[in-house]
């Protein structure tokens, strides 16, 4: 497969969909994991049983539920973003926030109290003491965050969906990768696959380079 405008495109718009669902989840998963560990109230648990459900969700499904609410006569139809990227982003965004979400959650519910304790004990004030949580439990975010990446980069159910998959305006490579293989042109639905693991594969070697300049910073300062 030559890389002619074409596939540059496709590339462009899987990177703008993947990058921009994944750091909106991260935001909000950590954000919400991290709200739900601390908060106490009434049917708490039933709120981490329907995460853990939407952890594990069909695509397809979330995909079908944000075609309804942008549809024409949806309630958000008005918008006109259906067939779009920005309503690609939205649905990888729900599909990943609790992927994150949880996970975060989860680790904070095992070291939270410990960490916050400590906090206490050197006698910072609140903000401090959230601080230094996210601080100590960053490695773990950072996991999360890379875990919700991967999904977004591998998703092709959902943006298939609501994008449309439409020549040189909502095509990523997963759906690109679909289109060639019903087509029978499996050598370069192979190539596409190749092409699409090594930029994974270089988007987590930069992230893992700048988490260990962070490490380091931190360690000297």
């Amino acid at each position: 497969m030559a890389f002619d405008s074409e596939l540059w495109r496709i590339i462009a718009t899987t990177l703008h969909v993947t990058l921009s669902s994944a750091a909106i989840s991260a935001v909000l998963g950590t954000a919400l994991g991290l709200l739900l560990e601390k908060a106490c109230f009434r049917g708490k648990r039933l709120v981490v049983r329907v995460n853990r459900t939407l952890m594990g969700a069909p695509p397809v499904v979330i995909g079908l539920v944000v075609y309804l609410l942008f549809m024409r006569k949806g309630p958000f139809g008005f918008l006109d973003i259906l067939f779009t990227v920005p309503v690609m982003i939205i649905a990888q965004t729900l599909i990943i926030t609790p992927i994150v979400c949880g996970t975060v959650y989860a680790v904070a519910q095992r070291n939270a109290n410990t960490i916050r304790d400590f906090g206490i004990t050197m006698g910072a004030n609140r903000l401090q003491t959230q601080v230094l949580l996210i601080k100590e439990l960053s490695a773990e975010i950072y996991f999360a965050g890379l875990t919700g990446f991967g999904r977004a980069m591998s998703e092709v159910g959902a943006v298939m969906i609501v994008g449309g998959n439409i020549q040189h305006k909502t095509r990523t490579m997963t759906t690109a990768i679909t289109l060639l293989r019903s087509k029978g042109n499996y050598a370069e639905a192979v190539t596409l696959g190749v092409i699409l693991l090594a930029i994974a594969f270089c988007i987590q070697m930069i992230a893992d380079s700048l988490r260990r300049k962070e490490w380091r910073t931190d360690e000297n300062g």
